[in-house]
């Protein structure tokens, strides 16, 4: 399966296909938006929680999805993997474009770079080489040249230097963009009900850990809104540096007239950006975050700051980065891949993953390891498969019961997910309180409805308000 797949619907156009996977599911279950606010199955024939014509509605399709995610998002481990998918829907809730990672253009062995980057992601199992493999190729050529003293070794170093800048200022103007959009509050509101969805653990869980490939401050932006306190592996206040150290340092309150036994203060997740981010930079030895505000227009101006190399300065760590030695090549990211290997790869783990296409075959070896723990589960979620990369994933890991699938414009869309399929943590146990005393006495369920027997035909309890 390569491509996300097209039919037409029942007026005759194109409709794309949404997929889904949940609970015991065995097969796929394939539909599209179909006339009414309906949805039609395509694919199995029959499906046993749908009527006889295979249509249902959003109000079906949440019983399926809901309670589901809300069993496993209070797993003992909880990760979540946000992808380029992420950045791109709260833009385009906000109207406005993102910066995309578009082919770089050299001009020093142009014709090498591109050659050996297509090769490379063809390798990685992508059809098409991007910015990453080009840097990648290109840092490879730089250290070529310099070994043999190449008088094109400072042309290609410029030229390298001069494209990261450029996607930098790219990355900066997105989050200018979106800080100035009309609608940015709605964005906002989305991503940080979003997050909280995922960060909403109950005491006796640990903690949310959260990554991404992104090089944007996007997740930071919505945690300092939704008052969610970030625990990264940088250490400092003016100018943090990066601790090759993991404490399991956590945040713990003491409950009033308890003493001796603290417990997890709420609104608390682990956070690392395994490609680094446009706000990292190495300084001589030590890798820093400089404070640069979400919408900047520039990063010349915050580079000035005493300490800071004004060569060095300039080498911001974005993987791949063009680090001098190969031992700073690997520095930090070898420290995050170790964190995210770590957090995921453990018996009762959930990892979750959004508008991730699995297009980094080192993410996807840990995760096809994590798998190898029949108590794990990988929840995929994504808009879109324009790549093939999630389905194909899908196949190549070869266990369906412990993965789940939401995939497509319906299943996928920010919005759409946040108000009707992810769970509000956040008061699952005032429901489930409110559930039980419902139910003890009054005999209805969550939404009020008295359920009806033989006896009782009108679904009226025979307790009468009391306490069963």
């Amino acid at each position: 399966m390569s491509n996300q797949e097209t039919v037409l619907n029942t007026e005759g156009s194109e409709a794309k296909l949404n997929y889904l996977k949940t609970r015991s599911d065995t097969e796929i279950t394939k539909f599209i938006s179909s006339e009414d606010s309906k949805f039609k199955i395509i694919s199995p024939s029959e499906c046993t929680w749908v009527d006889k014509n295979n249509e249902f509605t959003e109000k079906e399709l949440r019983s399926r999805i809901e309670p589901w995610l809300t069993s496993l998002f209070q797993s003992e481990h909880l990760s979540l993997l946000a992808g380029s998918g992420l950045t791109l829907a709260v833009n385009d809730i906000a109207g406005v474009s993102a910066a995309g990672m578009g082919k770089a253009k050299f001009k020093t062995f142009a014709n090498k770079i591109d050659s050996a980057a297509l090769e490379s992601a063809n390798r990685a199992g992508r059809k098409d080489g991007n910015f990453e493999d080009q840097l990648r190729v290109a840092n490879e050529v730089l250290r070529a040249l310099e070994i043999f003293n190449s008088i094109h070794a400072k042309d290609l170093q410029g030229e390298i230097t001069a494209i990261m800048k450029a996607f930098a200022k790219d990355i900066l103007l997105t989050e200018k963009s979106l800080a100035e959009a009309e609608d940015r509050e709605e964005a906002f509101q989305i991503l940080v009900n979003f997050l909280m969805s995922f960060a909403s653990r109950l005491g006796t869980r640990d903690r949310l850990n959260i990554f991404t490939t992104n090089y944007d401050r996007l997740i930071e932006a919505g945690a300092e809104i939704a008052g969610l306190h970030l625990l990264d592996r940088f250490v400092g206040n003016l100018l943090p540096f990066f601790r090759s150290s993991r404490l399991d340092i956590d945040m713990h309150y003491n409950p009033p007239g308890i003493r001796g036994e603290p417990r997890y203060l709420e609104g608390v997740a682990r956070f690392s950006k395994l490609h680094g981010s446009v706000d990292w930079l190495q300084s001589n030895q030590d890798i820093r975050r400089i404070g640069l505000p979400f919408g900047a227009e520039n990063i010349e101006n915050y580079l000035k700051a005493p300490g800071l190399n004004e060569i060095t300065a300039h080498q911001l760590m974005i993987y791949p980065n063009a680090a001098k030695d190969r031992e700073t090549a690997f520095y930090p990211y070898v420290e995050l891949f170790r964190d995210f290997a770590a957090a995921v790869c453990r018996p009762n783990s959930t990892l979750v993953t959004y508008g991730y296409s699995f297009g980094d075959e080192h993410i996807n070896r840990i995760i096809e390891d994590m798998l190898t723990i029949p108590s794990t589960h990988l929840v995929i979620i994504s808009f879109d498969d324009r790549l093939g990369r999630v389905m194909e994933t899908y196949e190549k890991l070869g266990r369906p019961s412990q993965i789940t699938l939401l995939v497509g414009d319906h299943l996928g869309n920010l919005k759409t997910l946040t108000e009707n399929y992810l769970p509000k943590a956040a008061i699952d146990k005032a429901t489930f309180r409110m559930s039980e005393l419902l139910s003890k006495r009054f005999g209805a369920d969550n939404d009020g409805n008295k359920p009806k027997d033989k006896g009782n035909p009108d679904g009226n309890s025979s307790t009468a308000g009391g306490i069963v």
